[in-house]
């Protein structure tokens, strides 16, 4: 991971609770890390899937090192959302190896 090659802006994104003025609970996507990433487009082979074949995209973003990041969150990226389904550490805290599917 070099940094020059982390062009494209990203947001990690958490589900949470928030209470309307109602007092009902809303589900609400809060960001919680904005940063840079390197963005390879990931082939079909590179995923393991239990499913049928469908036209949904994959992408592998290489991320500098920020703690707590799970599979529940997602990636904003360009107006477009993607949801985190594999997590691989890089190096010892080094970096972030980020697999995602399109929403």
């Amino acid at each position: 991971m070099q940094a020059g090659k982390l062009q494209h802006r990203i947001e990690l994104q958490r589900l949470t609770e928030t209470l309307t003025a109602s007092r009902k609970v809303q589900e609400v996507w809060t960001t919680y890390a904005t940063g840079r990433a390197e963005l390879r487009q990931a082939g079909l082979s590179e995923f393991l899937r239990n499913d049928v074949e469908g036209t949904t995209s994959n992408a592998v973003f290489l991320i500098r090192w920020i703690p707590g990041v799970s599979v529940a969150d997602r990636i904003t990226h360009d107006g477009k959302v993607w949801n985190i389904v594999a997590i691989a550490e890089i190096g010892r805290r080094r970096g972030l190896e980020l697999r995602a599917v399109a929403a």
